[in-house]
C-alpha cells in the first residue's frame, strides 16, 4: 500500500494528521496483496522508497519492519482483537519515510514502494486534483473504475 500524507494539510495545524490522509489519491492498494500468513518473516522485511522525477531519482530511502515501534505481529493481533473482519483487512503501518521540508511530490513523479518478500507498488503522482474526480463518482457507480482503467490503458 502506498500511503501519502498531505504536507499542506498537516502543516496547517499539528492536530490535522488524520485529515492529511483523507483526500483523493492519498492511498493506493496493489492488485496483488500478500496475506500476512504467507510472508515468511515479517519481523525484518526491507522496505525501499524511490521517487523518480523526469527519469532521475529525486528521493530514495530504506528501512525495515524491525525499526517499527511495534512488531508487525503485534499490529495484526491488535487489529483483529479490536473487531472482526470476516473478509479480511488491509493494515497500513506507515514506514517512517519523511523527506525534508524542501521536498514535495509533483505531478508526473512516480512513487515506488518495494517490500522484500511481498512485492512492488508503483504509482504516478497526479498534479491536478481534477484528474481524480472520477474516484468520487466511483463511490456510487463501481463500474466507473473499470471504464477508467480501460481508458487509461488504451482499452486493454
Amino acid at each position: 500500500m502506498d500511503d501519502v500524507s498531505s504536507r499542506s494539510i498537516e502543516g496547517e495545524n499539528p492536530r490535522y494528521p488524520p485529515q492529511a490522509k483523507i483526500y483523493a489519491g492519498s492511498a493506493a492498494v496493489s492488485s496483488g496483496i500478500a496475506p500476512f500468513w504467507e510472508v515468511e518473516d515479517a519481523t525484518a522485511l526491507k522496505i525501499a522508497l524511490e521517487v523518480r522525477r523526469d527519469g532521475a531519482v529525486a528521493y530514495d530511502a530504506t528501512t525495515t519492519t524491525a525499526s517499527f515501534h511495534r512488531p508487525p505481529q503485534g499490529l495484526v493481533d491488535h487489529l483483529w482483537h479490536s473487531q472482526p473482519f470476516p473478509d479480511g483487512a488491509v493494515l497500513s503501518t506507515g514506514t517512517g519515510f519523511v523527506p525534508g521540508l524542501d521536498f514535495t511530490l509533483r505531478g508526473g513523479d512516480v512513487v515506488e514502494i518495494t517490500v522484500d518478500g511481498v512485492g512492488k507498488l508503483s504509482n504516478p503522482v497526479r498534479g491536478d486534483q481534477a484528474e481524480l474526480d472520477w474516484l468520487v463518482e466511483a463511490i456510487d457507480h463501481p463500474l466507473t473504475r473499470r471504464a477508467h482503467r480501460a481508458g487509461a490503458s488504451g482499452g486493454r
